[in-house]
């Protein structure tokens, strides 16, 4: 007897279907032109990210202009903004997927759990759900990020801390929904066993949601990791950050713009960049869109 009970996560053509969108090709450029620039940044930068060049201060003490040997100029302490934009990149990516795919996993698992469960379990987890998103995520960020010592991973623990509960909420709708269907109740009255349940046949109906939040996670990952680093509690200089090198440079927001304005066209390009992505996979992965195209 065929299987019917198993979502197809991936309908066939959905690649082909993102790629006809020209939006999402757009986002996916941009994407990608960043993960380059993040990975061969120790090949691709002209100089240390750190590195205070003599020569990177005009007469004045004041940051160089864009254009010469440093092609976007330098910042406050004559290190190259270029090179400290590359590596500000990859510290961007590396809080992005590492805190997202955290708040994912965590996510995913109160979600499926309480809507699996329900009952008391699934009652005492949504409310706690409930709790959580009852505080700004940035005032709770905030505060985690003053009691534990800012770092790289300190930073992604924060923002994964602070970004679960949207998926959890989302995940848990659909496993309850999922749960009561004819499938699920022929299985239990067959024997199949709790785990079976789960991972055979609720999970992968889950998948195309879980790669959608995914996605759309990282842009907001990307913005909050930003927004701590420029509030002085997010990653630590010298550590580049997109974040720190507008909070280092905002004193010269008016006689050097583009100390800032560079970090923050790359933060807005990046975080747009994975929302048109995430946008597209939502429409592509929906079945009722199936055919549309």
């Amino acid at each position: 007897m065929t299987d019917l009970s198993v979502a197809d996560p991936a309908p066939q053509g959905a690649f082909a279907r993102l790629l006809r969108r020209k939006l999402a090709l757009f986002g996916l450029a941009i994407i990608l032109l960043v993960v380059a620039g993040a990975v061969f940044a120790p090949w691709i930068a002209p100089f240390d990210p750190n590195e205070q060049m003599f020569d990177g201060l005009t007469i004045e003490g004041a940051p160089m202009p864009p254009g010469g040997q440093f092609l976007m100029g330098t910042d406050l302490l004559g290190r190259d903004l270029f090179s400290r934009i590359l590596y500000g990149a990859q510290t961007s990516l590396i809080i992005g997927v590492v805190a997202n795919g955290l708040a994912l996993v965590i996510g995913t698992l109160v979600g499926i759990t309480a809507g699996f469960f329900r009952g008391w379990i699934g009652g005492v987890l949504m409310r706690f759900t409930d709790l959580m998103m009852a505080f700004p995520a940035l005032l709770l960020a905030i505060c985690l990020a003053a009691i534990f010592e800012p770092s790289l991973w300190i930073v992604a623990l924060v923002i994964a801390l602070v970004n679960w509960v949207q998926t959890a909420r989302v995940i848990y709708t659909e496993t309850s929904s999922l749960a009561t269907r004819d499938f699920i109740a022929a299985e239990r009255t067959l024997g199949a066993s709790t785990g079976r349940i789960l991972f055979r046949h609720i999970l992968p109906h889950l998948l195309p949601t879980i790669i959608v939040w995914g996605t759309l996670g990282i842009s907001t990952t990307v913005l909050l990791e930003a927004t701590l680093s420029f509030l002085g509690i997010g990653v630590q200089p010298p550590t580049a950050s997109w974040g720190n090198i507008i909070f280092e440079n905002q004193t010269y927001f008016q006689t050097a713009p583009w100390l800032v304005f560079i970090p923050g066209a790359a933060i807005i390009l990046l975080a747009l960049a994975f929302n048109l992505v995430g946008d597209a996979l939502r429409d592509v992965l929906d079945p009722t869109q199936r055919g549309r195209d």
